[in-house]
C-alpha cells in the first residue's frame, strides 16, 4: 500500500497518517533498537512520512532512533519535535521551560541528536504558566527567520492560548489527545483550530494501545509510563472494557481491526469539524505501522460513528494524572 498526503497547513504537505516516534524510546517497555529502526524505515517505505518525536522521549533517545534513519532518508520525512518539557519524564519528575532565552539552545541540542539542520515542524510541547505564550512563540519565530524551523506548532494548547499565539505567528499544527475516549479538546480546542485554520494532530489516538484490543496489564512493566495514567488503574480498567467491547464490536461489523475502527473515526471528525486531522499512532512493530494505514481506506457508516461518539462518557478515569498539565485543566 502507499499513504495519500494531504495538506496540514500552507506550506506543509504531510502523509495523511503520521508515525509516533515516542514508541521507539523506551516509554513502554524495553525497546530492540534493531526493531525500532526497521519499524521506523517500514513506516517511510509505505509512505508514512511525517514523523513526530521529542526531545523529552526517552532522555533524547527518540531524536537519536530517528536521527539514525534520516541520515539516509531526510528529504523523504517530514520532520517534527517539540521542547519545554524538563525533568525525567517517565519518573513523574517533570517541569515545564518555555522561556525564549532557553528555546535555541533547546532545538540546537535537538538538531544535533537529529543530524540535521532544520525541522519542518517544532512544537511548544506544554505552555509555560509563567511565560506569556506570546514570548515563548515569538523565539521560535526568531528560529523561522533562521532558517532551523519552517512552521511552527503547540501542544495541549488552549483555545485562547492558540488564538493568542496565531495572532504573533502563524501555528500550523496543535497537537493533543484525541480519541474516542478523549475529547474534551472539542469543546474549544477543536473549533479554535478551525476558526483560524490550524491543522490538528491526535496524539495517543488508539488510548496508548488499550483501544487496540491487544492490551495486557499482566505484562505492564513498572517503568512503563501508562501506570502514570488514570484510565490503567485496575478499577478503571475493568470499567473500560465495556468501551473496548463496543469498538470490538464496531470493527467486527466494519470487518476491521479496533486500532483501524478508532483511526477512521478520527478522519471522520476532522471532517465533520472541517479542519485537516492527522493522527499519529506509534508502535514499535512494523505490521502494525502497515495495520494502522490501512485505517485510511476506512469509511465508517454514520450509524458505526455515532456507536463511537458515545464512548467518552462511558470512559473511567481522566486522561491525565494532574488536568493542569493538558488543556482540559486550563480551559
Amino acid at each position: 500500500m502507499t499513504v495519500r498526503s494531504t495538506t496540514l497547513a500552507p506550506g506543509l504537505d504531510v502523509s495523511a497518517q503520521g508515525y509516533g516516534a515516542m514508541s521507539v524510546a523506551p516509554v513502554y517497555g524495553p525497546v530492540d533498537p534493531a526493531e525500532a529502526i526497521a519499524t521506523l524505515h517500514h513506516a517511510i517505505d509505505i509512505g508514512i512520512t511525517f514523523i513526530d518525536t521529542a526531545n523529552v522521549y526517552g532522555d533524547g533517545a527518540s531524536e537519536r532512533a530517528v536521527g539514525e534513519v534520516l541520515r539516509t532518508r531526510r528529504d523523504e520525512v517530514q520532520l517534527a519535535t517539540k521542547f519545554g518539557l524538563v525533568g525525567n519524564i517517565a519518573a513523574g519528575q517533570r517541569g515545564i521551560d518555555g522561556r525564549p532565552e532557553h528555546v535555541a539552545g533547546f532545538l540546537d541540542a535537538s538538531l544535533g541528536r537529529l543530524g540535521v539542520d532544520s525541522v519542518d515542524l517544532y512544537y511548544l510541547h506544554r505552555v509555560d504558566p509563567n511565560v506569556p505564550v506570546e514570548d515563548t512563540v515569538g523565539a521560535i519565530a526568531e528560529l523561522v527567520t533562521a532558517g532551523k524551523v519552517r512552521h511552527i506548532g503547540l501542544s495541549e494548547a488552549t483555545g485562547d492560548e492558540l488564538r493568542r499565539a496565531h495572532a504573533v505567528h502563524p501555528i500550523a499544527a496543535i497537537q493533543s489527545e484525541w480519541s474516542v475516549w478523549s475529547r474534551d479538546v472539542e469543546r474549544h480546542v477543536i473549533p479554535a483550530a478551525a476558526e483560524l485554520g490550524v491543522g490538528f494532530v491526535p496524539y495517543s489516538p488508539v488510548g496508548r494501545g488499550y483501544l487496540t484490543g491487544t492490551f495486557d496489564p499482566a505484562v505492564l512493566g513498572e517503568s512503563d509510563l501508562r501506570r502514570r495514567f488514570p484510565r490503567f488503574s485496575d478499577e478503571a480498567l475493568a470499567g473500560n472494557a465495556k468501551v473496548l467491547g463496543v469498538v470490538q464490536d464496531v470493527a467486527g461489523d466494519a470487518e476491521a481491526t479496533p486500532a483501524q475502527v478508532v483511526l477512521a473515526w478520527l478522519d471522520a471528525k476532522g471532517r465533520q469539524f472541517g479542519l485537516p486531522v492527522v493522527s499519529i499512532p506509534g508502535t514499535r512493530f512494523a505490521s502494525r505501522v502497515s495495520e494502522n494505514a490501512a485505517a485510511l481506506e476506512l469509511d465508517l457508516t454514520a450509524d458505526q460513528v455515532s456507536r463511537l461518539d458515545e464512548l467518552a462518557e462511558l470512559t473511567v478515569g481522566a486522561r491525565a494524572a494532574d488536568p493542569t498539565w493538558v488543556s482540559l485543566g486550563r480551559e
